[in-house]
């Protein structure tokens, strides 16, 4: 069983996140490659697909939506989870919703899509960047949940082995 992992993040939060779902699927077992969504040459040598993206403006990252969106015909026949990350505890409305935008739009029908609280460096931002922070009354710090991230990741490994 082969696992592809797919990112988008902005500052290394997500990275961090897809890496840990890879750590904890190789405890059950589970080969998990981890890369960035403009690095991966697609899904083909892969059973299952987890793609994850870092929500900045509300958004899923431009590219990791180009990624699903190019991969759909492959991703139908494969086991497909998703998750993002973001400074909030739970993603905004229209970040989950069927919208145009909303992840809804451009993920397979019916797969499993998880929210994680990411991490935020201050350093890493420009001025416009932290005026949106601020104004969004944004949290800074590492708030990355890695005891549930990695019960997540269990949970896959038994919906994989389950199959």
């Amino acid at each position: 069983m082969r696992v592809l992992i797919a990112y988008s993040s902005k500052y290394g939060s997500t990275r961090g996140i897809a890496q840990a779902i890879a750590e904890q699927l190789g405890t059950h077992a589970v080969s998990a490659d981890v890369a960035s969504v403009t690095e991966t040459t697609g899904v083909a040598d892969y059973d299952a697909v987890i793609v994850g993206s870092a929500i900045y403006m509300a958004q899923w990252m431009p590219e990791a939506r180009e990624f699903l969106e190019k991969s759909a015909a492959e991703l139908a026949d494969r086991q497909v989870w998703v998750f993002s990350s973001g400074l909030s505890d739970t993603p905004s409305k229209d970040t989950n919703s069927g919208g145009n935008r909303g992840i809804r739009s451009f993920v397979p029908e019916g797969t499993e899509h998880r929210h994680f609280t990411g991490a935020l460096d201050m350093d890493n931002l420009n001025i416009a960047e932290r005026a949106v922070i601020a104004a969004a009354r944004g949290k800074y710090g590492d708030h990355r949940d890695f005891d549930a991230i990695r019960a997540w990741a269990d949970s896959i490994a038994e919906k994989l082995r389950a199959d």
